[in-house]
């Protein structure tokens, strides 16, 4: 035998060793495998569960609004000219009467002294029109003058007369114009920033027809609007309750900013729009609030809270308990097997720290108030008896 067939043996006795290795090896992973026990399967989840809380509400309706001044103002002149004084410091409360603005009056006090002279001159021709008509009027009764020299004189007087009555109306007009060279607050409430400073020409139009220089804007601030928008069905529920109550005491709503957790402020709600927007599917309304302190800002957002309707028997849940599902709100309850079950529900407002359910929970469910994560629809959990708290402190909140 060669020495090149010696080594071919060699390498296919090797290979066939490796592959008898390699087939017991996967024998024993295999039965390894086979013989092994299965995982446990995880326990059940822990959640607290308890049947919602009973008890009589008002029954309110919780809107978002937007504070707006009843009067709101761009300051421009109506006179032009020379701006000469800004009377103000940028975003002061600023009371009516107060002088914000003043415009170089030279011009129209000219004008005014112009206007003055020719009232004089012009009853200067009364004087003299009187007397040549009275001398026309004696010379015709003596037969000494005619009928047509009197009716003569009689016109001139008349045109004199006029006269004097058009100087008047340049006086006034004069003395109007002169007047606006100050330009005073309409109302008292906030002033925005000047926007003109002093030394600027300004345009000015008394009837508006041509373009005004803008100088300041100003917003009054108490009272002061809240608006807000009902949805088609809050505002059926407000529409029922008015018509029980008709003639009743006006609205009243309650307001809590931003940063407040409790519904200290009033208003009373004295519009409601005479049709709903078609687009939205909702009717814009508005309430008056008192604003002494000045807190209140336009533009400024914060919660609403309207009364509608006499106490209620309601069920209250945790608001944590009450989970967003695209258009609607679910609350996880455990059915009799310990099963996770969906439910969707109308929810109403906040009151005493929980969250008002309109519909869609009954007396004897058990919602999960703890352990929501862990809440798999259609999954079993270990359900442990909790409680539902009504807090008497955040009852106005």
């Amino acid at each position: 035998m060669t020495r090149k067939h010696l080594r071919k043996r060699t390498l296919l006795a090797g290979t066939i060793a490796t592959l008898a290795i390699a087939t017991v090896a996967a024998r024993f992973v295999y039965s390894s495998h086979a013989t092994a026990p299965a995982p446990a399967a995880p326990p059940p989840a822990q959640v607290v569960v308890s049947t919602p809380l009973a008890r009589t509400v008002n029954s309110r309706l919780g809107f978002l609004g937007q504070f707006s001044a009843i009067e709101r103002v761009e300051l421009r002149a109506q006179v032009g000219g020379t701006l000469t004084g800004v009377y103000f410091k940028d975003g002061d409360i600023v009371k009516k009467g107060d002088l914000l603005f003043t415009i170089d009056p030279r011009p129209f006090e000219i004008r005014l002294a112009q206007a003055n002279a020719a009232l004089e001159t012009a009853q200067a021709r009364v004087a003299l029109a009187a007397a040549e008509l009275h001398r026309a009027q004696v010379l015709a009764a003596k037969a000494f003058g005619t009928i047509e020299n009197v009716d003569q004189r009689t016109a001139d007087q008349r045109s004199a007369l006029a006269s004097v009555d058009d100087a008047k109306a340049q006086i006034r007009d004069a003395e109007f114009d002169l007047e606006h060279c100050r330009i005073v607050a309409p109302f008292t409430g906030r002033i925005g920033t000047h926007l003109v400073s002093a030394g600027n020409l300004i345009a000015g139009s008394r009837a508006g027809t041509s373009p005004t220089t803008l100088l300041a804007t100003m917003v009054s601030l108490d009272p002061i609007w809240l608006d807000f928008d009902m949805s088609e069905s809050d505002f059926l529920v407000y529409s029922r309750d008015r018509a029980r109550t008709k003639g009743g005491a006006p609205d009243k709503v309650e307001i809590a900013l931003s940063d407040e957790t409790s519904f200290v402020r009033r208003g009373t709600l004295d519009f409601v729009d005479n049709a709903l927007n078609r687009s939205s599917g909702t009717i814009h309304a508005r309430a008056t609030v008192t604003n002494h302190d000045n807190l209140l800002t336009p533009g400024e957002f914060a919660r609403v809270r309207l009364l509608a309707g006499a106490p209620v028997q309601a069920l209250l849940v945790p608001d944590e308990a009450v989970l967003p599902d695209q258009a609607q709100h679910v609350v996880m309850s455990v059915g009799p097997d310990n099963t996770v079950v969906p439910k969707p529900v109308e929810v109403g407002d906040l009151q005493g720290g929980l969250r008002v359910i309109r519909s869609g929970l009954a007396p004897t469910d058990r919602v999960i108030i703890e352990g929501i994560p862990h809440a798999v629809p259609g999954t079993k959990v270990a359900p442990q008896n909790g409680s539902i708290r009504y807090a008497a402190a955040a009852g106005a909140g």
